[in-house]
């Protein structure tokens, strides 16, 4: 039975409606990531889920007594302002119940022992937690806290962004939920926490519903792919590889099919303007059809745009651009970098690396002469204009208008040596022109982030320098961003905690390894990974020990000779697995293909456990192929 059933929900906001007559169901045990371009309506989609929202229309189903975390994509600003404790938020988490106890644990430590009227309300509060099995709840705090590692007495807005996130997650598990929602849980996070958190999340007993833009955790993570394109909900079958695979091909359906369809109206509309002898004898039928095919073509959403990216690098700068030698830098008698050097020539492409308020934006600001070293040297080279994206959105007026923050009083803007109306540039980044004239504080994360990319590339340059420009943009506008600086002259100074788009467009990393040591390391994050040396009783966070899983080989592959039995399951292996990734395939193409939707839907969920089985299957055959090829060559 379905957890969470949608039928037929919609959402509008003005005339753009977020959810059209959707549907979506939430098996038991599933790890799904919703997927959609910025602006689509993912997080309200979760925020209906979680009760937060109501549909226009349709019907939300959830399983009897079903309980549900939800964790929200931006923290509570009323949190951020007040001095909770990490205690008192997690305990709210419990609802009512949470309330209780931080009723009571408020009463024993303020109450007159001597007034009678505090007597009766502690004595009552402490009847309602009985009834309500508040005290083993409490124990469930408890466990949560240090399941996270926190004492419980830090105060929230203290805490750096990746630790409040962490705080959120604890509040959304501590009562236990049946279904899970997170709403982009690694913005903010480093790497080393991400890391923490995807197998967190692979090891709890919960089904999940999440929104992500990390390619790594949602590999890592997803077992099916949902995508909300123009207020349709579309189910796609295995990992994020087969999505894009099946998602590519139901595209160039689509597109082959609009064709079809607007040949067919151009030659209605030539017939229906011929002469007086066609207008005599034309079939009134076919005046209606073309009529219905006129209603179906202006009812007809067409998918999104794609941003265009383009860069302001003109003129070259000098070979050399930075040079670092022995430099130091402390704050408030904390060494953040001790005796760094590093060279950066024209072209470099850098990538800085390290946990959460170690110091990546402090070394930029000594790079780029934002700041002084307390010791050593740092040499800038000649010709350098620099843009520098700011993850803080800082440079960013929120009262103006979009236009505005790019346009800054002028109409039109000069790109590469090319005039360009600032209402046309910005429909290259996916703001129409009533969006444009909106105010900023009116925009999401996501578009933000857009409006800052295309205020940088309004201004000439060749140092490019970008603190964590990913967080909250969605994975096609990621994509083009690689393209771009990818094919990007001049010099890239990168911080980021996506591992894919490091792995894509940096090559070097600049890494913090702890007590102010920066090293320098040559390609990737991978390449840094493959090279890195394990440290005795190193762990990461919490009590997850590492996100690798060995592969199960033979205890003793040595033991005996391998059986005749044996060589010929290795042997004939190779052809099992070829004809599993055919037929693995083929479904994939027709649970991709519109017309299994259309012409017997009875049969999706055939073909979707089909899929299922074959990929487990095709999963214990490699896994038993690793075991017998070790056999084999011990």
């Amino acid at each position: 039975m379905s957890l969470i059933s949608l039928k037929n929900a919609s959402l509008a906001f003005g005339h753009v409606y977020l959810l059209n007559k959707a549907n979506f169901q939430l098996e038991p045990g599933e790890r799904v990531c919703l997927l959609g371009r910025n602006g689509e309506g993912k997080s309200s989609l979760l925020k209906i889920i979680a009760g937060l929202q109501a549909l226009d229309d349709g019907e939300l189903v959830l399983a009897q007594n079903l309980k549900i975390g939800y964790l929200p994509q931006e923290v509570l600003a009323q949190m951020n302002e007040q001095n909770h404790s990490v205690h008192d938020i997690v305990m709210e988490g419990l609802g009512r119940v949470g309330q209780l106890i931080l009723e009571y644990e408020k009463l024993l430590i303020t109450m007159d022992f001597t007034n009678e009227a505090e007597l009766e309300k502690l004595a009552s509060t402490q009847a309602e937690l009985d009834a309500s099995d508040g005290w083993q709840k409490k124990q469930l705090v408890e466990k949560t806290l240090s399941r996270f590692q926190f004492s419980g007495e830090e105060i929230f807005k203290k805490l750096s962004g990746g630790l409040k996130r962490r705080v959120f997650l604890a509040r959304a598990l501590v009562n236990e939920p049946d279904v899970l929602l997170l709403d982009e849980p690694t913005n903010h996070l480093d790497i080393e926490s991400i890391q923490w958190l995807e197998e967190f999340l692979l090891n709890v007993r919960t089904t999940l519903l999440f929104i992500t833009h990390d390619r790594s955790f949602l590999s890592a993570l997803a077992t099916r792919i949902v995508e909300l394109d123009r207020g349709q909900l579309s189910s796609w079958p295995g990992n994020y590889k087969n999505y894009l695979t099946a998602k590519e091909a139901q595209l160039q359906v689509e597109i082959e099919q609009k064709a079809k369809f607007d040949k067919k109206l151009a030659e209605e509309e030539v017939w229906i303007r011929q002469g007086i002898k066609a207008r005599r004898t034309r079939n009134e039928g076919r005046v209606r059809a073309l009529e219905a095919l006129r209603k179906e073509r202006a009812g007809w959403r067409s998918q999104q745009g794609r941003v265009k990216l383009e860069s302001g690098a003109e003129n070259k700068s000098g070979k050399l651009v930075i040079r670092a030698e022995d430099v130091s830098f402390s704050y408030q008698q904390n060494t953040l970098i001790k005796n760094f050097s590093t060279l950066i020539t024209r072209g470099d492409k850098v990538g800085i690396v390290g946990p959460n308020g170690v110091g990546k934006t402090t070394l930029v600001k000594l790079l780029l002469g934002q700041l002084k070293p307390d010791s050593g040297e740092i040499e800038r080279g000649t010709r350098l204009e620099i843009a520098y994206f700011d993850q803080l959105r800082a440079s960013l007026n929120e009262r103006a208008s979009v236009a505005e923050n790019v346009s800054e009083g002028s109409d039109l803007l000069t790109i590469n040596g090319k005039t360009k109306h600032v209402m046309s540039y910005l429909q290259d980044f996916l703001f129409s022109p009533e969006r444009a004239r909106s105010p900023v504080s009116a925009l999401s994360g996501g578009e933000k982030n857009r409006l800052l990319l295309a205020k940088l590339f309004t201004r000439p340059n060749n140092l490019l320098v970008m603190d964590e420009p990913t967080n909250d943009l969605d994975i096609d506008t990621m994509e083009l961003l690689e393209e771009l600086l990818l094919d990007y002259p001049g010099t890239l100074i990168l911080i980021s905690h996506d591992r894919t788009f490091l792995n894509r467009v940096v090559t070097q990393v600049l890494v913090f390894e702890g007590q102010g040591q920066v090293s320098d390391y040559v390609g990737g994050y991978e390449d840094w990974m493959s090279r890195k040396a394990p440290q005795p009783g190193q762990q990461k966070l919490g009590s997850v020990q590492s996100i690798e899983k060995p592969i199960n080989k033979s205890a003793n592959p040595t033991a005996k000779k391998m059986s005749y039995k044996d060589q010929k399951e290795l042997e004939a292996l190779p052809l099992t697995i070829e004809a599993l990734e055919n037929d693995i395939s083929q479904l994939h193409d027709s649970l991709a293909h519109p017309d299994t939707y259309k012409n017997d839907p009875s049969k999706i969920s055939a073909l979707q456990n089909d899929l299922k089985l074959k990929e487990q299957t095709l999963r214990e055959c490699y896994q038993r192929w690793e075991e017998l090829d070790a056999y084999k060559e011990s």
